[in-house]
């Protein structure tokens, strides 16, 4: 006969003591963890299609250009599809001239933000996709490792050679570079049978860009003022009008309803925001209760693991105050991620509201390009948004002077 150790006995009597859920409960656990999310759309306002930026760092770019594809909807100018790489172009020529003029002592990447995307269309115009699509090296989407790389060095090897006296056409060397990539800018083009500039055609569109207004939140500036969000990627130093937080979310939900959508900046490098369609801030505190299984899993869980386990459905989530946003920030665990555009408010299984957002990832997850977006992770992780200035309500505007 086999003998049962003392170990084996202390378990099975702890086993056969734990209390044990009633069975219609036990189910109803059962239930929700294998459904996971399940979502039911509150408001949709409408949108474009959802654009794949591929290997490239233009989020910026597209969620700008979605916003105000958006936009054009929204005012029934009926649906547009406008040229990412004709302000990518054009906002690169810029940053490189501001980056020299500075003798380099500032952010050349490429990346970029909302009002890059503004600036470019009072400044230069737009152009439709199909006018200048951006790709001119074979590949059907946009891929930028080597672009960026040629750019960079060929600044680097400018600001590196130290000349007593920079000549005038160091610009066009920098233009041709983003030219045999990314095409030419047109100075004119026909369209549907009428022929445009880039800046009469943005005008035929109708939009005003001084329409269009950046909030953010954080404590480190008074409420009610503007100022230039820290970020490197604001090398224009545009202003963003300063909200308190709670003043600051009733805005997404004033905006939506409204029938307005909204350029959203954001960080997307937590745990808590999967790459199929997710965005959650969970209590990881209580790890244990989340998951089903000890803390010692919980805590010993790879990052993609634990991404996974998080993401899996609904769970408790962080009260998130000013504070803690304040300290992510100053802390680098909030950072300027990425761009995308908040077009509609839904709700989980259990109520909890989700913001809807249409990313720039092409529509390969689970959600075909659209994620959802939890209210505690908006007010957490946003770093700023740009909107129609209707779209904050008239109280606010008033504390903040806009007319």
């Amino acid at each position: 006969m086999k003998k049962i150790s003392r170990f084996a006995k202390v378990t099975a009597f702890l086993l056969a003591t734990v209390p044990t859920l009633p069975a219609a409960a036990q189910e109803e656990q059962k239930k929700t963890q294998e459904e996971g999310f399940q979502f039911t759309t509150v408001k949709e306002n409408p949108i474009t299609t959802v654009k794949n930026q591929n290997r490239s760092s233009t989020c910026w770019s597209f969620s700008s250009i979605g916003f105000f594809e958006s936009e054009l909807l929204r005012l029934g100018k009926g649906e547009y599809d406008l040229s990412e790489m004709f302000v990518v172009h054009k906002t690169m020529e810029d940053r490189a001239e501001r980056t020299v003029r500075l003798h380099g002592d500032v952010s050349f990447s490429p990346g970029g933000s909302f009002f890059d995307v503004a600036y470019c269309w009072r400044n230069y115009g737009m152009v439709p996709q199909e006018v200048m699509p951006g790709i001119l090296y074979g590949d059907t989407l946009p891929v930028h490792n080597e672009l960026d790389a040629v750019a960079e060095g060929y600044l680097k090897a400018l600001l590196a050679s130290n000349p007593k006296k920079l000549t005038p056409v160091w610009k066009n060397g920098l233009k041709g570079i983003y030219d045999a990539y990314l095409g030419v800018c047109p100075e004119e083009f026909v369209y549907k049978g009428k022929k445009y500039t880039p800046k009469s055609y943005a005008e035929s569109l109708g939009l005003n860009m001084d329409d269009y207004v950046s909030l953010t939140s954080f404590t480190h500036h008074p409420f009610y003022t503007t100022f230039a969000l820290e970020i490197q990627d604001n090398w224009r130093q545009a202003q963003s009008y300063n909200l308190p937080l709670d003043e600051f979310m009733q805005v997404f939900s004033y905006a939506i309803n409204q029938g307005y959508t909204i350029a959203w900046g954001a960080d997307v490098s937590e745990t808590g925001f999967s790459r199929q369609g997710i965005g959650v801030v969970v209590d990881e505190g209580k790890g244990a209760d989340l998951t089903g299984s000890d803390m010692a899993h919980w805590l010993g869980l790879s990052a993609a693991d634990k991404r996974k386990e998080l993401t899996a459905k609904p769970l408790p989530e962080m009260e998130v105050t000013e504070e803690m946003r304040q300290q992510g920030y100053d802390n680098w665990e909030t950072t300027d991620d990425h761009g995308m555009l908040i077009y509609g408010l839904a709700k989980d299984q259990s109520g909890k509201p989700y913001y809807m957002v249409k990313n720039s990832w092409g529509t390969s997850s689970k959600y075909q390009g659209i994620w959802y977006v939890s209210e505690a992770f908006v007010r957490y992780k946003t770093i700023y948004i740009l909107v129609h200035k209707d779209a904050v309500p008239k109280d606010i505007r008033k504390k903040l002077g806009i007319k």
